[in-house]
């Protein structure tokens, strides 16, 4: 994974493992990584990556059972999207219309964009 300098690396860890979830990749109630694992797969110390895992679970998308591991909790995609729109909506969109504003972009133009390249994704 190539790391950006603009967040802490726990949390794009955090971001990479909740996009899995949101992918399917993981279920609920289905086993993640262990710490050690992701941390090999990612190339980083696996302390960054308890760091990752503790953020996730403080806000309840993956759960630890003991001597098992760790989980991924009842709701978590739900919880994730939740967050994420709520994140979206009040730091990405506001300077997507300043930006808007400056370089005189209509709401039309922005929209026809964005129907392009929605109809290149596949999710």
């Amino acid at each position: 994974m190539i790391f950006s300098n603009d967040k802490a690396i726990y949390v794009q860890i955090a971001e990479r493992l909740s996009d899995e979830i949101l992918a399917g990749k993981y279920k609920e109630d289905e086993r993640i990584p262990s710490v050690r694992e992701y941390a090999v797969l990612l190339e980083v110390n696996a302390n960054t990556t308890v760091k990752a895992y503790d953020l996730l679970a403080t806000d309840e998308i993956i759960y630890n059972k003991r001597g098992l591991g760790y989980f991924v909790s009842a709701g978590a995609k739900k919880q994730i999207k939740k967050t994420r729109k709520k994140e979206f909506m009040k730091e990405r969109l506001p300077e997507l219309a300043r930006q808007m504003q400056l370089l005189d972009i209509s709401i039309d133009e922005v929209k026809e964009e964005l129907e392009k390249n929605l109809k290149k994704i596949k999710i």
